[in-house]
């Protein structure tokens, strides 16, 4: 047997809002693209059970992609970055994942985000339901204030551990402890990104009074919340999918808000009910 991983890296060149960008990505599977981003000042390791994921990557071709400033893929590359704080916008990270899917060739791309993944998920579908098959905000909302922490870079703190740490107590008991250090480790890397990340996810993300806009005729919508997670609780949740016409939402028993790394076996079972309700949505829709 193996020891390989069948799963293979990948740069790709992205241009958007007048920025190139060396965007690494990490690939395995055939079929309908599933596109996955990962949490706010994190990076793709989350996605690796998914991605190594035999019957799953048997129907999809699972695309995991570092974000700009996190993990294999750096700032952009035409302009003195330095010089500017970062704060990510809604337009600007909805308009790069559209030019992510159109530089990759993507055909009818599923969109799963987790956290401010799930947020732009949302985004995506209000500002571009033509662009995708359907979405599955992961741990996402309408709105998520209170989250952008002015304090993040004073000297007396080190933003590392007080990332890191965080998300401890976000995450299940349930979930293996091995599963719960490797999220906590994963987080240890990305704290310089984790503040601008949280711009959007808390300041710039409000689809408030709009979610009624979203055609799920054109791109099917199924939220899905941990019952742990009290940033974005099931509560969130279900008020977001029950403002969308035809949203569906799952609430995950045992998990919490990082369900694709502190425990993969468990949030599997509800990233499949999500696709079949996906596939039954789109042979719905194609049948009217």
């Amino acid at each position: 047997m193996s020891r390989i991983s069948p799963v293979t890296g990948h740069y790709v060149t992205v241009d958007v809002d007048g920025l190139e960008y060396k965007v690494f990505y990490l690939e395995n599977g055939t079929g309908q693209p599933l596109v996955c981003q990962h949490t706010a000042g994190a990076h793709n390791h989350q996605w690796r059970g998914l991605l190594e994921d035999e019957e799953v990557t048997a129907n999809y071709r699972v695309i995991a992609y570092d974000l700009p400033r996190h993990g294999k893929s750096d700032p952009p590359e035409n302009t003195e970055w330095w010089t500017e704080e970062y704060k990510l916008t809604a337009d600007h990270y909805a308009n790069f994942i559209i030019a992510l899917c159109d530089a990759l060739e993507l055909e009818n791309p599923i969109f799963m985000g987790s956290s401010f993944g799930g947020n732009i998920a949302l985004q995506l579908a209000h500002r571009r339901p033509d662009r995708f098959d359907a979405v599955i905000p992961v741990e996402g909302a309408d709105h998520s204030p209170g989250f952008y922490l002015d304090w993040w870079h004073h000297p007396h703190a080190n933003a590392a551990q007080v990332c890191a740490s965080g998300t401890w107590d976000l995450m299940a008991p349930q979930s293996p402890e091995s599963d719960r250090w490797k999220t906590w480790f994963y987080y240890t890397q990305g704290s310089e990104a984790f503040k601008g990340d949280l711009h959007f996810y808390s300041v710039d993300h409000d689809l408030r009074g709009k979610l009624g806009e979203i055609d799920t005729d054109q791109c099917a919508v199924v939220l899905m919340t941990g019952e742990y997670d009290y940033l974005t609780t099931p509560e969130d949740g279900a008020r977001t999918a029950g403002e969308i016409r035809n949203a569906e939402f799952i609430e995950m028993k045992e998990i919490g808000h990082f369900p694709m790394s502190e425990n993969y076996p468990v949030f599997r079972a509800y990233l499949k009910q999500a696709l079949e309700i996906v596939k039954d949505k789109k042979k719905s829709t194609a049948s009217v």
